[in-house]
């Protein structure tokens, strides 16, 4: 059996940065992802956790990755005005003046791995984007390791396409 204990909210900050990675990957944008991470801890404050393990962060991914899928579903529900809203202009981020490159670079890809289908975007933000091993990814995604391995071989072949753009 395995040890269970109680996630502690002090320790929630170590995770941020692949939490927030990961959330990236799967709103792809910047502003989406900072506002899914907020939403994941309020959702993971909100009471007291027991975790199976010593598997936090598979446990935030989990958390990060049905809250995204709520939010999507709560979305779709909402009827669409057939004006521009102002969340869906894109504005320019003055952090990447300083490398406008790479800022172009890694917009695309967080793009291209957005719009990935869901099973393929999600294996891919957990092992590529948060850095989990396969196996804690396959524990957190609830999957075998060779689907996890088969979902990760087509997602970066999905995304290798895209990047090179319709001219390859």
């Amino acid at each position: 059996m395995t040890p269970e204990h109680e996630l502690d909210p002090q320790g929630l900050g170590d995770h941020l940065d692949r939490l927030y990675r990961a959330a990236w990957a799967l709103c792809g944008s910047r502003e989406d992802a900072e506002d899914l991470v907020q939403d994941t801890y309020a959702r993971v404050l909100r009471r007291t956790r027991i975790v199976r393990g010593d598997d936090d962060l598979g446990y935030l991914l989990r958390v990060l990755r049905n809250t995204f899928i709520s939010q999507r579903r709560a979305a779709a529900r909402r009827p669409r005005s057939a004006g521009v809203a102002a969340d869906e202009l894109e504005l320019a981020d003055p952090r990447a003046g300083a490398r406008p490159e790479q800022a172009a670079q890694a917009h695309a890809v967080y793009e291209a791995i957005a719009a990935l289908p869901g099973p393929y975007r999600d294996a891919l933000a957990a092992v590529d984007v948060a850095g989990l091993s396969y196996a804690e990814a396959a524990r957190a995604l609830r999957v075998r390791q060779g689907t996890l391995t088969s979902r990760l071989h087509r997602a970066r072949a999905q995304v290798a396409r895209a990047l090179e753009g319709p001219d390859a």
